[in-house]
């Protein structure tokens, strides 16, 4: 009966155990993947327009026009596209 209840015992132990080591597991790959998210977020802030950097971007959007105004066809091609004016 002791036997058993040693058994028992030490199972039970092993289980927490598991369970611990699951949870330890389960919260590195968490933080890893937050981790990830933050770098990626980190490099697209480079990108951001600022107080600091406007003048810079409307400088870099006026010497670099863009013309968005076009029609495409079913396989993506472009069909007709206007004048930049």
């Amino acid at each position: 009966r002791e036997e058993r209840l040693r058994k028992e015992e030490e199972e039970q132990k092993r289980r927490k155990l598991q369970a611990a080591e699951n949870k330890a597991r389960i919260m590195e790959a968490f933080l890893k993947e937050k981790e990830k998210e933050v770098l990626q977020l980190q490099e697209e802030a480079k990108t951001f327009i600022t107080p600091e950097n406007l003048d810079a971007r409307i400088e870099e959007c006026l010497d670099n026009p863009r013309n968005y105004n076009f029609a495409i066809d079913k396989d993506g091609r472009i069909v007709k596209r206007t004048v930049l004016s």
